[in-house]
């Protein structure tokens, strides 16, 4: 039976933390900054669901590019595993201020920015021949060590490089200690449930544990340890190690871009208090009621969205889509790759800037 989620913590720190599905819900019910436009909603559904059955006439998934793209295993095997987790514990808070030099790294001659350097920078210390997705090699690397491994080939240097030593290390020493090294371990310890593995990761990696306090309640977001998740079942195409009979409880993954997206396409709404900041370049603080709402809302949004596209589909009287092509995931990667092939248009709505560890 798959896990379900509940309204007990998915971290054992409190017994009143939210899940993120719940904590999204909370969220939008609590606003004072953000709201959720049905209209948009209806909108971005009617795309989500035309996206969906090109992917499953296709044989993809939704918005899926990932097995894909060159610098992503092309293997589904326990290397893959560790590869994955490494590059989720390193992928988060890659943003400039306007005009300012990017971090990028070069790959098989293509200049990669954001999650993508990162894919680059580690694939390029394998082929330098060092065991990189190795926790026994990352988990004792000193900051210049990870300074290395992250070089930049523009004159930028990676954002939060002192948290990214941290990260990883912190990391590679609880795989050392508690599962043998391996991520691989963790992931047979939770049988299969995308929830039970959630806990875990959040239970014992540190800067997987992105949770916040709003308006008296404890809520949790979970970016990266859902994406870590998602990213999992993508490589092994649901198959193996990638297996979760309850992948459609994660919910999208909250972050920056995403509610930049949702908002361009009318799903989100901004106060005028609030889109001020924004235009402003205000950098606010990790858990600051209006950055919670933001990634609360957009976490409801995407619900919305994918209720609305499934009743759209049931209703069209053409042939059913399948959950798995149009869930939470799907319209998230769905949004992300939109919000990269129309960066100027969607650029015309500022994103939210925050310094942190958790996207």
């Amino acid at each position: 039976m798959p896990m379900q989620e509940g309204s007990i913590t998915m971290s054992t720190k409190s017994i009143t933390t939210l899940s993120p599905r719940q904590s999204g819900e909370y969220i939008a019910e609590h606003v004072d900054h953000v709201s959720i436009v049905e209209e948009g909603i209806k909108a971005v559904a009617k795309m989500a669901l035309d996206a969906a059955r090109a992917a499953e006439s296709a044989g993809g998934r939704v918005g899926d590019g990932y097995r894909g793209s060159p610098l992503h295993p092309q293997v589904a095997d326990a290397a893959a595993v560790d590869w994955v987790f490494l590059v989720t514990t390193l992928n988060f808070n890659f943003w400039t201020s306007e005009g300012a030099v990017k971090y990028r790294v070069r790959h098989g001659g293509i200049m990669y920015d954001g999650y993508f350097s990162v894919c680059a920078a580690v694939n390029r210390a394998l082929e330098e021949g060092k065991p990189a997705t190795d926790p026994a090699w990352y988990g004792r690397l000193d900051l210049d060590s990870v300074r290395h491994l992250l070089r930049s080939d523009t004159e930028a240097e990676i954002p939060l490089l002192e948290e990214r030593h941290w990260a990883v290390t912190d990391a590679g020493r609880v795989l050392l200690e508690k599962y043998d090294g391996s991520f691989v371990n963790c992931v047979k310890a939770c049988g299969g449930s995308a929830q039970r593995l959630l806990r875990l990761v959040t239970d014992e990696f540190a800067s997987f544990r992105d949770e916040a306090e709003f308006k008296g309640q404890r809520v949790s977001l979970y970016k990266r340890a859902q994406i870590l998740i998602a990213d999992l079942w993508l490589c092994f195409d649901g198959q193996g190690l990638g297996q979760f009979d309850d992948i459609d409880t994660l919910t999208m993954f909250a972050d920056y871009r995403i509610p930049q997206a949702l908002a361009y396409l009318g799903a989100l709404r901004y106060s005028p208090e609030l889109m001020a900041l924004l235009q402003a370049e205000h950098v606010f603080t990790s858990g600051h009621p209006m950055e919670v709402e933001i990634r609360g809302c957009s976490i409801a949004a995407v619900e919305r969205i994918v209720a609305a596209a499934r009743q759209m589909a049931a209703e069209s009287g053409q042939r059913p889509v399948s959950p798995t092509f149009l869930n939470s995931i799907g319209v998230d990667n769905f949004l992300w790759g939109y919000r990269r092939q129309h960066v100027k248009e969607t650029n015309a709505v500022p994103y939210h800037k925050v310094r942190c560890i958790y996207y």
